[in-house]
């Protein structure tokens, strides 16, 4: 089955071309969605083997994975997966991911860093954030309690899942968004364990305490219309 990454970008020169090797080793192609970006994300990815398409402006992760979704789809992906720029994730999960798809078992896999396979370099308030996180889904966004990983950015899924998962969230509040659209649908879904390794860079770039109100905001104004 032709497997197909999509890896959306905002400010990633200095390591979208390590991420983008890395996935390559795994996976049929690569899709890198330049996300508005003055820095030379776009020439980096494109030198490490990226199919690269861009965005004027800035408009936020879930757009890029729209748009890469979409590309991919286009590119002729049997599946496609997920994987944050940033290089947190392990790609070597990606065959794990991938497997349940290939073999007829599942539509849609999400990766999880809380089922035996410990994220290192975590903070203190990473893991407190993210159990809030895994609440609000549960209690607010009906989402399975048994889901162990409420924000996780690395999934894959079939074509027709891509095709019938239409997320509308443009930033982060895409990943509750997508996990509440599959777990109430009739795509078959399973988690699957992986390692997600933390640096410090990585972590200033990413989710802060301040941005959970902004992600409960946007879900509550946008995910049940």
């Amino acid at each position: 089955m032709r497997i197909i990454a999509v890896i959306p970008a905002y400010h990633e020169a200095t390591r979208i071309g390590q991420t983008v090797a890395r996935v390559l080793a795994y996976v049929d192609a690569a899709v890198v969605v330049d996300d508005g970006s003055t820095d030379g994300t776009a020439e980096e990815a494109r030198a490490a083997g990226a199919v690269v398409v861009r965005h004027a402006i800035n408009c936020g992760q879930g757009a890029g994975l729209r748009t890469g979704t979409e590309a991919a789809l286009r590119l002729g992906a049997e599946i496609v997966v997920h994987v944050d720029a940033d290089g947190q994730h392990d790609p070597a999960f990606v065959p794990a991911l991938v497997a349940p798809i290939a073999a007829g078992a599942a539509d849609v896999t999400f990766g999880s860093r809380f089922l035996g396979v410990h994220a290192t370099g975590m903070s203190v308030g990473r893991n407190i954030l993210l159990k809030m996180a895994r609440l609000f889904n549960a209690f607010v966004m009906g989402v399975p309690r048994t889901v162990t990983d409420p924000q996780s950015g690395l999934r894959a899924m079939t074509a027709t899942a891509a095709r019938s998962v239409a997320f509308k969230q443009d930033r982060m509040a895409h990943c509750s968004e997508i996990l509440r659209l599959v777990t109430h649908s009739d795509l078959r879904w399973k988690e699957i364990p992986v390692r997600v390794s933390y640096t410090k860079e990585s972590l200033s770039k990413g989710q802060k305490p301040t941005d959970a109100f902004n992600i409960v905001w946007q879900l509550l104004m946008g995910a049940f219309h």
